[in-house]
């Protein structure tokens, strides 16, 4: 059996420089970020003695574009690469994919590959809540491949290929060993005892689509009823452009099954919810950099490598909890109890652990 391979093409407007992409996403393992490579053909008679330029822009946009007035922008775009990669120093290690592609097209196809810097920040989105045209909040990157003398010429669109590029995060995702876990308790005013909630989570790494499993413990010590039960899973969101910090609800659950608990009495149950991005629609909701053919899923969490502090990443930082509420009345109030954990891509099987690609 034939595994298909996608490749990404496309032509300059005026039909002289080619380019082939193998992947559209800079993925980043943690340790490291593999990186964006392909093939372009440029025509020897236009080349000339010219050469072709590799470019990565990244878009930071905080602000709404309509707001945007009297010479106020609300966005910052930074290029972060400007390599020449036609003609080529000849010291690139060819993917198999990449020695087909030359293969089939010909003398005039040259390989290339190009690497984000270390911090750049990951692409996310900010859900408008609407299906405007306007820019979207968030990060977004584009890959320019572009023909001219001097690497600080300007960017001319005639003989130039754009991609709308991406910055995921991907890791070992539910192989890892760690179960985060956290106790919390109440005590209630002219009431003896104590309510306890004790929350374990199944791993602390999730990839999207799986569901995140959580064993619950409740015990009542107290005087008072646990009327109710509320799960829920919260995005938290930071813009670090404009120290802006807002939340949302990616995935909840409500239930009484189980309740009253009534003093003295215990509960133990596992609760499974999944984020989606298909059930988040709203106003707010954090989404990967979205490419034309693809789903949008939710933003990963932001990972940095060890020894770095998360707060310290730029861009949009993204983290996720999982929250519970225990209802005991309008007298007796609520207990709550939060508990972090990541949600990543899984690691993608065509890579090895040096980042490159490996053998079809």
């Amino acid at each position: 059996m034939v595994a298909a391979i996608r490749v990404y093409k496309k032509t300059s407007p005026n039909g002289k420089v080619t380019a082939y992409l193998t992947r559209r996403d800079f993925v980043n393992h943690i340790s490291h970020t593999s990186p964006v490579d392909g093939v372009v053909v440029v025509d020897n008679d236009y080349l000339r003695g010219r050469r072709v330029f590799a470019r990565v822009v990244v878009t930071y946009r905080y602000g709404r574009e309509e707001d945007e007035v009297m010479g106020l922008h609300f966005s910052k775009e930074y290029e972060l690469v400007n390599t020449q990669i036609v003609p080529s120093n000849g010291q690139e290690h060819l993917t198999d994919l990449q020695e087909r592609l030359i293969k089939t097209l010909g003398g005039n196809a040259y390989a290339f590959s190009v690497s984000l810097p270390k911090d750049a920040p990951s692409s996310v989105t900010i859900d408008s809540g609407d299906d405007t045209e306007a820019q979207p909040l968030g990060v977004s990157y584009e890959l320019l491949l572009s023909l001219s003398d001097q690497r600080e010429d300007r960017y001319r669109r005639r003989s130039s290929v754009a991609f709308t590029v991406r910055k995921i995060v991907a890791g070992p995702g539910m192989h890892n060993s760690r179960q985060p876990e956290t106790t919390v308790s109440r005590g209630f005013t002219l009431s003896p005892g104590r309510l306890t909630l004790n929350i374990c989570l199944s791993h602390e790494v999730y990839s999207h689509g799986q569901p995140v499993e959580a064993t619950v413990t409740v015990s009542n010590e107290s005087k008072k009823t646990v009327k109710n039960i509320k799960v829920q899973i919260i995005q938290h969101v930071e813009v670090t452009m404009t120290n802006t910090q807002f939340s949302r609800v990616v995935s909840s659950l409500e239930c009484r099954e189980g309740c009253p608990i009534t003093p003295g009495a215990n509960l133990t149950k596992t609760y499974y919810l999944t984020p989606l991005a298909s059930f988040n629609k709203s106003l707010g909701i954090a989404l990967e950099g979205q490419v034309k053919d693809q789903e949008a899923s939710l933003a990963s969490s932001t990972v940095v490598a060890a020894g770095k502090n998360p707060n310290d990443a730029l861009g949009i930082i993204v983290s996720y909890s999982f929250h519970m509420k225990l209802a005991c009345g309008a007298i007796g109030g609520e207990l709550n109890a939060d508990l972090p954990f990541k949600l990543i891509h899984p690691e993608p099987s065509e890579y090895t652990a040096t980042g490159r690609r490996s053998s079809l």
